[in-house]
């Protein structure tokens, strides 16, 4: 009797259909279900639903044209395992302060939906143009070290302070709750204490594959139980499905399309998003190399030219139908890198790391629809957020620092990372670029035996 879907041989990549640029892998067909992913996806649309507010706050939508669009920009997520993208995609999570300080420069209404149009539109032409021209991929080959670094560090900057910062803390009213399932999560996934006990007991076993779903049940839990979060109200059925509200009212369908100067005021913007979600490019690139240095029994295939395509139609569809303040980006660290770490575990927990992302991405994109678990999940979006930002800190900080070799790259990303959170991306990177070839030109001078006077 044949078999209902193609196996892996040890050493080679998971079955999948060539098609120039991509590995198209049919869904439960090319992967399979893992449920420990699963349930997370199907718990951590918190997580996703945490853009709700940033939709509110950058275009005006209603709460339910808001979870519409979550579950719309979901969806696309799936666009990464079938195309033949091992990675969890995500928001470009570092540009969403730049983006609402754009669109804070047009009035509520159609002016601002324009210039978010266009904004995103840019930001897709530059993904798919650096993509299929195979640039982007250059552009991660040649970029010296102590630059990437610099990048990277400055992501895990201003993810983490943008929990700590005293002016807006994600922290007030939750610290308790949001410091408790924050420290869980880092706890299961990356202390060394607590490994042993992995390979000593079913339940902490158990709670290892859980990867963030125990952190954030336990901050619910405690949130609750002592009145930093409010009683879930549940509400049964499905979400609903505003259509015609969402394409009268913010799409280029029901406005129209927006007009020449929308999209000179938003190149500039365009321009830095990018060059902020290289840096998480760069971060998942990383992460999958280290996965793939584990795992010895699959080669897993990032190729960053396909990753730029794929996120450049992503960015296409959602500026057309649903215009996305936190725009799509390369990679939810939370995601990617719990995934990743129970793959380390071995063959027998997760046969292909596809089967892990793909059913944590589809798992969540279909809970987006399903009312009571949105209504249950409520309370804890705020920590969800938390969680999610600290992971990607501790990740981007860990990858960066491992990619400074000498005491020369890692002065120069240090002074790189704090001007591009200070000052903003264009002006660290032209400073880290400034730098390394004046230190790089010391260096050879010096290694040639030319000395300073």
């Amino acid at each position: 009797m044949a078999k209902f879907r193609p196996e892996r041989i040890d050493g080679e990549e998971q079955p999948h259909i060539k098609a120039g640029l991509f590995k198209i892998r049919i869904p439960f067909y090319h992967w399979r279900w893992s449920w420990p992913e699963g349930i997370q996806g199907f718990v951590l649309v918190a997580v996703a639903l945490a853009a709700v507010g940033f939709i509110q706050d950058g275009i005006g939508a209603s709460p339910d044209v808001a979870v519409l669009m979550v579950f719309m920009f979901s969806m696309l997520y799936m666009l990464h395992p079938t195309l033949g993208d091992s990675v969890f995609p995500g928001w470009i999570t570092a540009g969403i302060p730049l983006t609402l300080g754009f669109l804070g420069n047009f009035e509520m209404g159609a002016d601002r939906i324009y210039a978010l149009v266009a904004l995103q539109l840019l930001v897709a032409f530059l993904f798919i143009f650096l993509g299929a021209s195979g640039l982007a991929k250059k552009i991660t080959s040649f970029v010296p070290a102590s630059v990437r670094g610099g990048v990277i560090l400055a992501a895990a900057i201003t993810a983490v302070f943008n929990v700590v910062n005293p002016d807006t803390s994600r922290l007030i009213g939750i610290e308790v709750s949001g410091i408790i399932g924050m420290v869980v999560c880092i706890v299961i996934l990356y202390s060394l204490k607590f490994a042993p006990f992995k390979n000593r007991n079913w339940f902490f076993r158990l709670i290892s594959k859980s990867g963030m779903l125990a952190g954030l049940i336990v901050a619910m839990v405690v949130g609750v139980a002592i009145g930093e979060l409010p009683m879930p109200v549940v509400e049964w059925g499905i979400s609903p499905l505003p259509f015609g509200e969402l394409f009268a009212n913010f799409t280029v369908f029901g406005l129209g399309f927006p007009s020449l100067q929308f999209f000179i005021d938003a190149a500039p913007w365009a321009i830095l998003l990018y060059l902020i979600a290289f840096g998480e490019i760069v971060v998942t690139q990383t992460v999958i190399k280290e996965a793939g240095e584990v795992r010895k029994d699959e080669i897993v295939d990032y190729n960053v030219n396909r990753t730029n395509v794929i996120i450049g139609i992503r960015n296409a569809i959602l500026a057309l139908i649903a215009p996305y303040p936190p725009m799509a980006g390369p990679n939810w660290v939370g995601g990617t890198v719990s995934t990743v770490e129970r793959y380390k575990q071995g063959k027998k927990g997760m046969n292909s790391l596809h089967d892990g992302l793909s059913s944590f991405i589809f798992a969540m994109a279909v809970a987006a629809l399903a009312r009571p678990l949105v209504t249950l999940l409520q309370p804890v979006f705020p920590v969800a957020m938390l969680i999610t930002l600290i992971l990607t800190g501790f990740a981007c900080a860990y990858v960066a620092i491992g990619m400074l070799k000498n005491r020369e790259d890692q002065g120069i990303a240090a002074i790189m990372s704090i001007i591009i959170f200070t000052r903003g991306a264009a002006e660290g990177l032209i400073t880290g670029v400034v730098l390394h070839i004046l230190v790089s030109a010391y260096k050879k001078y010096r290694k040639n035996g030319i000395n300073e006077e």
